[in-house]
């Protein structure tokens, strides 16, 4: 069996979520304050990424940090095209940790329009696709938002998530579609019901033996998304936290039956460079442990 075979059988029969370790640079000062380094402790962005790999590495290498509990991490560009441990990321995820390696590969996002923030273009997305094949990288993820229970607009992030994914699996990789609601969404349950519905209409086209993972705010309404999560095109249905504490977002996540937990901020809440390793590791593992619960429902 191939790696990436293993990889999708390991999404298929273990219980366990996703850490998303793939702040951009755009979010990575947020990141960084919040783990204890203020802006004016680095001059650039070099430093910047040195740092906040820094803090990537030391997440990643912690002994609470494995394929036990972590189904797969999520990374930013920069990171997979970095080194941990002497090893490229990619590799050391998957051989030394168990962990299946994924890659960030939207550019961000277009202005608001009908309610709605489309990614910008990907004008290089074939050949950072042929990249990460080559560095072992399993699948993507990609995000869009949405402000407005707008219809249109909630089809248009729909129709270019997934033509961008069929792209992505025709590089031989695993698309994660995430059309995020904002939980500052007027109308969030409205909201949530039309991209459901738009969601199954692409599924409904994806040819046999392509599949695609889900990743999804935390419904208003429990185990909304429980079609989505038996289709047979959907490998996985993960929830990020948008903004809720990671308290909230167990709690939300644990009442939504076969959805599980592809946590940023959450999952780092907490860590500090500050930490001497024995605290960072035993907060680690108790982010990672109230997580991986709040998904084995």
């Amino acid at each position: 069996m191939s790696n990436f075979e293993k990889q999708k059988e390991k999404f298929r029969t273990q219980p366990g979520f996703i850490a998303a370790l793939d702040q951009s640079g755009g979010s990575t000062p947020k990141a960084l304050k919040l783990y204890g380094i203020a802006e004016s402790e680095y001059s650039g962005d070099a430093q910047m990424m040195d740092l906040i790999h820094a803090m990537r590495t030391r997440i990643i290498t912690s002994p609470s940090f494995n394929g036990d509990r972590i189904l797969a991490a999520i990374l930013f560009e920069a990171t997979m095209d970095r080194e941990i441990l002497g090893r490229p990321t990619a590799d050391y995820l998957w051989e030394v940790k168990k962990v299946v390696p994924i890659l960030k590969v939207d550019k961000g996002l277009d202005a608001d329009a009908n309610g709605v923030q489309l990614m910008k273009p990907m004008p290089d997305l074939d050949k950072l696709l042929a990249r990460a094949k080559a560095k072992g990288i399993f699948g993507t993820k990609m995000r869009s938002v949405i402000k407005q229970a707008n219809a249109a607009g909630i089809q248009a992030v729909v129709d270019q998530q997934f033509q961008v994914g069929r792209q992505i699996i025709a590089a031989g990789l695993v698309p994660i579609i995430e059309p995020e609601v904002d939980i500052k969404c007027p109308d969030k349950a409205a909201a949530e019901d039309l991209l459901k519905k738009a969601i199954q209409g692409q599924l409904d086209k994806l040819p046999e033996g392509q599949q695609v993972m889900l990743k999804l705010t935390i419904p208003d309404r429990d185990n909304l998304y429980a079609d989505l999560i038996a289709h047979p095109r959907v490998l996985k249905v993960v929830a990020l936290s948008g903004g809720y504490s990671r308290d909230e977002a167990n709690r939300r996540l644990a009442k939504q039956k076969g959805m599980v937990a592809s946590f940023s901020r959450a999952l780092t809440e907490g860590l500090t460079a500050q930490q001497s390793d024995a605290e960072f590791n035993a907060a680690l593992d108790g982010a990672i442990e109230s997580i991986y619960q709040a998904s084995k429902t």
